[in-house]
C-alpha cells in the first residue's frame, strides 16, 4: 500500500487498481455470489450515504473502493481515512473497474465490503411493544429489501427469517434496503428452531392467512410484543406455521387482485400494528 498526495488532496493510505485480473478485485467481485459472500462473511454496500450509514452504525468495513470521479471530495477522502483508521483496505479505481464490481453501467463512485452480521434468534427476546417481522421463505431479493427497510421506517426492531430464504446481504436486497440493512437486526433458523423459540415467546404471534376470519384492523396490538409472521410469496404460511399463530388475519381487498405483493402487504400490516407507536410530531415532522 502506498500513501501520497492525490491532486493536491492526502487521501491516506491507497492502493491503486486499474485491472480486473488484479485478485483482490477478483475477490470482491466473487461477493456477487452467495457461495463467496457465506466463504468470505462479506458483502457489497453501494453509495457513499450507506457506507457513511454503516460506519458511523459500528460495521466492520474491510475495504472501501472508489472511483477515481471521487478523488478530490472531502466526503469521499473522509471516509477513506476512516478505512484506513479502521484497519481496512482503501482501493482508487477506474470506472471500468467500479462496474465491473457492481456489475451496472452507471455504478456509483463508492463501494464498501463489510463483515457480515447476524443476530442469533435466542438474543431475540421481544418485551414491551417490541415489534419483530417473521418472513417464512421469502424468495424476492428486492420484497426483503423493502421489508428491512419498512421495518426501519415504522421503528419495529427485527427480521427473523424462517426456512431457505433469499439472503439479506445479496447485493439487490441490500440496495432495496436503502442503508436500513445497518440499523435493522436479521436472525435466521429452520421452521423447526422458529417454532421452537416460539413456545418461549409470550407476546402475540400473529400471521397473515388467506383463510385469515380476523380483520388485521380490528386487533388491538398495543401493550405486548408482537411477531408478525408472513408467509412465502407463492405459497403463504404452511398449516405447521399457521397453527403456531394467536391470530390469523386477513387484509380485505376490494378489486380483481386477489392477493398482494408480500412487501406491500407487510408494510400494511406493520403500519397498523405500530399505530399507537407513531406520529408525525415523533417522525419531526
Amino acid at each position: 500500500m502506498n500513501s501520497g498526495q492525490r491532486s493536491g488532496h492526502r487521501v491516506g493510505q491507497v492502493k491503486e487498481v486499474t485491472s480486473l485480473a488484479n485478485p483482490i478485485v477478483k475477490d470482491i467481485k466473487a461477493l456477487a455470489l452467495k457461495k463467496f459472500r457465506d466463504q468470505q462473511n462479506a458483502f457489497l454496500a453501494e453509495g457513499l450515504k450507506l457506507v457513511i450509514d454503516a460506519l458511523d452504525l459500528g460495521w466492520t468495513i474491510r475495504t472501501l473502493v472508489f472511483s477515481k470521479s471521487g478523488l478530490g471530495n472531502p466526503a469521499v477522502e473522509k471516509i477513506a481515512a476512516r478505512t484506513v483508521a479502521a484497519g481496512g483496505l482503501v482501493l482508487e479505481v477506474n470506472d471500468k473497474v467500479i462496474s465491473a464490481i457492481t456489475r451496472r453501467d452507471n455504478p456509483q463512485m463508492v463501494v464498501g465490503v463489510f463483515e457480515q452480521r447476524w443476530t442469533p434468534l435466542g438474543e431475540v427476546k421481544p418485551s414491551g411493544q417490541d415489534v419483530w417481522v417473521a418472513l417464512d421463505r421469502v424468495r424476492d431479493p428486492g420484497n426483503l429489501g423493502t421489508v428491512i427497510r419498512t421495518v426501519d421506517a415504522v421503528g419495529a426492531k427485527g427480521v427473523i427469517l424462517v426456512g431457505e430464504t433469499t439472503d439479506p446481504y445479496a447485493i439487490e436486497t441490500v440496495r432495496a434496503t436503502m442503508g436500513s440493512i445497518f440499523a435493522v437486526p436479521v436472525a435466521r433458523t429452520s421452521t423447526q428452531g422458529f417454532l421452537a423459540w416460539r413456545q418461549g415467546f409470550k407476546g402475540m404471534l400473529a400471521g397473515t392467512h388467506l383463510k385469515g376470519s380476523v380483520d388485521y384492523r380490528s386487533v388491538d396490538y398495543a401493550g405486548r410484543p408482537v411477531v408478525l409472521l408472513m408467509g412465502n410469496e407463492q405459497q403463504g404460511l404452511p398449516e405447521e406455521l399457521a397453527a403456531s399463530c394467536d391470530r390469523l388475519l386477513r387484509i380485505p381487498q376490494a378489486g380483481r387482485a386477489d392477493s398482494l405483493n408480500l412487501a406491500v402487504a407487510t408494510g400494511v400490516m406493520l403500519y397498523e400494528v405500530r399505530r399507537s407507536a407513531l406520529s408525525l410530531e415523533a417522525a419531526g415532522a
